[in-house]
């Protein structure tokens, strides 16, 4: 017996050995599939996390550049719609054809079949899509979906042969992580810069819906936005998205979608043509002293945090699991949530018609809730 098991032991000793060996230098080996996209991930606990800095930022840039695409759009100019008309010529002229505008941005090769994660405004009302890869091929890109609420887009090229970054793990980011922006800042042609992880989690912004942004003082200019941000490995940690400016230019303060998110919007507009999110139906919140007070909460809940409810829409799947204004809600599906911006993240995370916890503070009795959302509908676009 005592054999046996010492032999069971190494044989599961050998094998977690060369997955390791396999994971960190032929990570292509491990493909996985998110519905209907192959892509690469790294394995779930991350690589070790690199030392040397400087050798670092030359082997993670040429490991993930080639994944990196310039992205140039074009948009018709709108023509006056009186252009045609006699009257109008005469007193103001031909007018004559106006410009096409033009726009730059970044994107990320994340699959051999051509998938192409960027930003959902890098793409946004453009007629026509041209991916450049940094081996100079270029290629028409077509717009498989977008999500404006996390301001991502998806295209697809047709070419083959394509160089493909590996998905990192972007929840295990910590604060001083180095990190690298890539992209094409101004149009000047594929630029890397390299910095530190300032922050996580970062929210209420105003910039997107769902907002759960890394912070970066890696430099991002206008053009980086849907570029890669990466760790010393040259896995894809977020998308380049937005800057802190005054000026225009970097002023060390960026934000990138985190990768988690963007597998998420990945798999839902590949699937389902859209990105299905949770709803409940309540009107949330901070929490504060006030707040507390005004609902006979204990004053040492305002410090905790969580979120107040201070509505509940009648027949709701919040009034159905029995949710009623004054309730704290401290945690989502065992996720804590401290600000209405991680609450609505945390409900949208959750899979419409499944039952799921909600952890709620009420008077000053902790349980938990079971309700089980609805789907989250978009806002329409009014049409001006």
């Amino acid at each position: 017996m005592k054999r046996t098991w010492l032999l069971f032991s190494q044989t599961v000793t050998v094998l977690l050995a060369a997955y390791f060996v396999v994971a960190t230098l032929k990570p292509q080996w491990l493909d996985r599939e998110i519905p209907g996209v192959s892509v690469i991930e790294a394995p779930a606990g991350g690589a070790p996390r690199s030392a040397g800095a400087g050798a670092g930022f030359a082997a993670a840039a040429k490991v993930a550049s080639a994944a990196v695409v310039s992205i140039n759009t074009s948009k018709a100019a709108a023509r006056n719609p009186h252009a045609e008309d006699p009257w109008f010529r005469f007193f103001f002229g031909d007018q004559g054809p106006n410009e096409p505008q033009g726009g730059l941005g970044s994107g990320v090769i994340i699959s051999t079949s051509g998938y192409i994660l960027t930003n959902n405004h890098v793409v946004e009302g453009a007629d026509e899509i041209e991916v450049i890869l940094n081996d100079t091929r270029k290629a028409k890109a077509q717009v498989i979906g977008t999500d404006p609420d996390t301001d991502l887009a998806i295209l697809k090229i047709d070419l083959d042969k394509l160089p493909v970054i590996v998905l990192g793990n972007s929840d295990a980011l910590q604060v001083g992580d180095p990190v690298m922006a890539i992209g094409n800042p101004f149009g000047v042609g594929q630029t890397v810069t390299g910095g530190i992880v300032s922050a996580l989690g970062r929210n209420q912004l105003g910039i997107n819906t769902f907002e759960n942004f890394i912070q970066t003082d890696a430099a991002i200019n206008p053009g980086n936005s849907g570029g890669a941000l990466v760790d010393m490995n040259g896995h894809l940690m977020g998308i380049n998205t937005a800057i802190y400016s005054r000026s225009g230019g970097s002023m060390g303060i960026g934000f990138a979608i985190p990768v988690s998110t963007a597998k998420q919007v990945l798999e839902g507009i590949v699937k389902d043509g859209q990105v299905t999110r949770g709803w409940i139906g309540v009107e949330p919140q901070d929490l504060n002293p006030e707040l507390a007070e005004t609902f006979g909460l204990p004053k040492a809940a305002a410090k905790d945090g969580g979120v107040i409810i201070t509505g509940v829409l009648q027949n709701g799947p919040a009034a159905q699991a029995g949710l009623r204004p004054g309730d704290v809600i401290t945690a989502v599906n065992g996720k804590v949530v401290r600000n209405v911006s991680q609450l609505l993240t945390a409900v949208a995370a959750l899979k419409p018609g499944t039952p799921a916890p909600l952890t709620v503070l009420r008077k000053d009795k902790q349980s938990e809730i079971e309700v089980t959302p609805g789907k989250r509908q978009r806002p329409k676009v009014q049409q001006r």
